[in-house]
């Protein structure tokens, strides 16, 4: 029997239900050798705060990981843009999925698009960086913090407390509401987070067994340009307290990558561009992030907390 951990939001158990579906297409083993294991985080836990303030992406990831450290799990299955970029002793992202469409959708039940909305409407999202780019499109826009699952947050934009709100296009079609979409926002104007859309399997690095079996549904071109963006981000102390954007692609022997930098404000912003051979993923994001280090200034950075 092979433990899969996951969240319990319908999203979270939508990507576990994928990898278990993929791991029994790859092995021909049956649905009964597979458990999916049910787990609350203090992310899914507090919800009356931003998660700048109360910890940061680790909020969604401690207890699953704490349960691989005690092997009550075998892996856990995450969304990758949750993932902090440093990980605890003995665990590893040893598996991606081929990453879906990395764009944000636009949801509201007023306008069909950002551009459309009535100066003073009000925009919910719990992502410093859509708060961030929002503002910079839009700044007589006011924005407001808005936690909760996909379902929670389109109820409320039912119930009139937001006018609009913005969610990874991904999620909704994994959760089959891309009816809910107004418009999708291209990733030229409104850069995605690093690891929107691709799902990442987390395991013990000792555990050849479990990383052999989800080496069988690896994605390599997906896994370089996430090891990109995650360098990127690294390089740059990236958490929910900073608005940061970052996006690689491969295309045969070539790694492309664009990062921004933003105030929360989005007032300045800071963007770069770089590619080369997907070899060197980890090293094209590295250098992207010292550049853009080092156009902000130590007091751009200040002013955001890194």
């Amino acid at each position: 029997m092979w433990r899969i951990g996951t969240r319990g939001s319908a999203l979270a158990l939508a990507q576990a239900h994928e990898v278990r579906d993929r791991l029994m297409a790859a092995t021909g083993l049956a649905q009964d050798r597979f458990e999916i294991v049910v787990m609350s985080t203090s992310g899914d836990r507090i919800q009356d705060r931003p998660l700048a303030e109360v910890g940061g992406k680790g909020l969604f990831t401690k207890e699953i990981e704490d349960a691989l450290e005690e092997r009550t799990i075998d892996l856990a299955v995450h969304s990758s843009k949750d993932m902090p970029t440093i990980l605890p002793d003995g665990l590893i992202l040893s598996a991606f999925l081929p990453r879906e469409d990395v764009r944000d959708a636009f949801i509201s039940r007023k306008a069909k698009t950002l551009a459309e909305l009535p100066p003073g409407s009000v925009v919910g999202t719990a992502s410093l960086r859509r708060q961030a780019m929002v503002k910079r499109l839009r700044p007589d826009l006011a924005v407001v913090n808005y936690r909760g699952n996909v379902q929670t947050r389109l109820r409320k934009l039912d119930e009139g407390v937001v006018d609009a709100t913005l969610l990874a296009y991904a999620g909704l079609k994994r959760l089959g509401l891309d009816h809910e979409i107004a418009s999708l926002i291209p990733a030229e104007d409104f850069l995605p987070a690093v690891g929107q859309g691709a799902i990442c399997i987390e395991t013990k690095a000792d555990e050849r067994e479990v990383n052999e079996l989800v080496g069988l549904i690896h994605h390599p071109e997906t896994a370089a340009a996430l090891i990109c963006e995650r360098a990127f981000l690294r390089e740059l102390d990236g958490s929910c307290r900073t608005p940061i954007a970052g996006l690689a692609t491969v295309d045969g022997e070539r790694l492309q990558f664009r990062g921004l930098i933003l105030r929360p404000d989005g007032q300045q912003a800071h963007a770069i561009s770089a590619e080369g051979e997907p070899e060197r993923a980890a090293a094209i994001g590295r250098e992207a992030g010292e550049a853009l280090r080092i156009r902000g200034g130590a007091d751009f950075f200040a002013s955001l907390g890194v």
